[in-house]
C-alpha cells in the first residue's frame, strides 16, 4: 500500500509538528461515512473522525475547516452536536475568544455510559405504553418485548462498563 504524507493543513499542524496527510483525511472521510450510516449527523461525524485521529489534543474551527475544507458555519453545528451528546468538551484559548474542541479522554466509555439514562428514560415510556393499551394487547405485547429488550441492554453495558475499567486499571 502506499503511503501518502501530503499535508492538508497549515497552522495547527505546523505547530504540533504532524502533519495532517491525505491518507488521515481519507480514514476521516471513511470513519465519518460509517458514523453517518450509523445514524450520525453527517458533519457531526466528519468532526469527530477529524478530531480522533488527530495527534493534537484540540483542534480549532479553523483548523477544522481547513481539515475538512467546509465552512466554520458547517463546525459550529456540528460542534454543537457533538458536545450536547457529550463526545467533544470546548475549550477556550488563554487570552482569546477563540474556542478548540477536544474529545473526552475516555470517549468511548463515557458515550456508551451517558447512554444509561436514555435507555431508563425508553424503558420509562415502554411500561408507560403498556399501562395504556394493555399488556396482552398485540402493541402491548412489542412495548413489553421492546422494554425487556433494552432492559437487558442496560444491564449488560452496567456490566461491560465494569469489566472496561477493571481492565483498565491495569494498563
Amino acid at each position: 500500500m502506499i503511503e501518502h504524507h501530503t499535508t492538508v493543513g497549515e497552522a495547527d499542524d505546523q505547530l504540533a509538528g504532524e502533519p495532517y496527510t491525505e491518507a488521515m483525511a481519507a480514514v476521516v472521510e471513511r470513519f465519518a461515512a460509517d458514523l453517518t450510516q450509523a445514524g450520525m449527523q453527517r458533519m457531526a461525524s466528519r468532526v469527530f473522525a477529524c478530531l480522533l485521529i488527530s495527534h493534537e489534543p484540540t483542534l480549532s474551527s479553523a483548523a477544522l475547516a481547513r481539515r475538512l475544507q467546509i465552512s466554520p458555519a458547517a463546525i459550529s453545528g456540528a460542534v454543537r452536536y457533538l458536545a450536547q451528546v457529550h463526545l467533544i468538551s470546548r475549550e477556550r484559548e488563554p487570552g482569546s475568544r477563540r474556542e478548540r474542541y477536544r474529545l473526552h479522554h475516555d470517549i468511548w466509555y463515557e458515550a456508551i455510559a451517558d447512554r444509561d439514562t436514555v435507555l431508563a428514560r425508553w424503558i420509562a415510556t415502554m411500561r408507560a405504553g403498556i399501562e395504556v393499551v394493555g399488556e396482552h394487547s398485540p402493541a402491548g405485547e412489542r412495548l413489553t418485548d421492546t422494554a425487556e429488550f433494552l432492559e437487558f441492554l442496560a444491564s449488560e453495558f452496567d456490566a461491560i462498563l465494569t469489566r472496561w475499567k477493571e481492565r483498565g486499571a491495569g494498563r
